[in-house]
């Protein structure tokens, strides 16, 4: 699936119980030249994703018939390159944790204005390339990194990885040996003029060492946390 431009109709998929909530997102984004198809229960949104394939999903997690987390686990595994951005009034630490290692992208606390919402959205619909043309595959021990097929081999075998666990991945092993700061990181792999919080990062390197971790008998490169800093991927010798 190919994200586009807002001004080219970008297509949001609304999943919001609130009817006060949902008309005020749908007004907003409707009047910025978006797409919007409004679902009120997680059922209702994941079979209107599998009917229209969504360029973005706007999630709240508490609603009636469904837990949101367990919608967001089920649009990223059959979407793994969908934009889903929860919009909830759950605030604590463990449930952005949650809703992140869920595969949401971002994760917004209500009450939270139209006006942040669309910046929000330009900042992730907003094309970044993720390495020049022509670079060829990066070979780290028994990892392949092609960023141009968007591929990862492990030992031969291909990882399945999600969108901004592979442009992380890709922004270090571009560099191997240099350390990279978180902020470098987020404005690579997230966006130069992000705002959001950083423990996105935390949660997508945390998720991208699980996968890197799963291979047995193989050399991987190990991704090194610089305290204070940010990270720094060791080739392996």
């Amino acid at each position: 699936m190919s994200i586009q431009r807002a001004d080219d109709a970008v297509e949001v998929l609304l999943i919001e119980d609130d009817p006060a909530i949902g008309g005020h997102l749908r007004t907003g984004l409707l009047a910025n030249g978006y797409e919007v198809h409004w679902c009120r229960t997680g059922e209702g949104g994941l079979a209107q994703a599998r009917q229209s394939a969504p360029d973005v999903v706007l999630l709240d997690l508490g609603l009636p018939d469904t837990d949101g987390v367990e919608v967001a686990r089920t649009l990223r595994g059959a979407d793994p390159d969908v934009l889903i951005i929860i919009l909830t009034a759950r605030a604590d630490e463990i449930d952005i944790i949650v809703g992140l290692d869920a595969g949401a992208d971002d994760y917004l606390v209500k009450p939270a204005t139209v006006t942040v919402l669309l910046a929000r959205l330009r900042a992730h619909l907003r094309r970044r390339p993720a390495a020049p043309a022509g670079t060829g595959p990066v070979h780290l021990g028994d990892l392949v990194l092609d960023v141009d097929a968007r591929r990862c081999l492990l030992g031969g075998h291909e990882i399945s990885l999600r969108p901004k666990e592979f442009d992380l991945l890709a922004a270090l092993a571009r560099r191997p040996g240099v350390a990279v700061s978180r902020e470098d990181l987020m404005a690579e792999v997230w966006d130069e003029h992000w705002f959001g919080p950083t423990k996105t990062l935390d949660v997508t390197m945390a998720a991208l060492r699980r996968r890197l971790g799963d291979g047995t008998g193989v050399t991987v490169p190990v991704i090194t946390t610089l305290r204070g800093h940010g990270y720094r991927l060791e080739a392996p010798l």
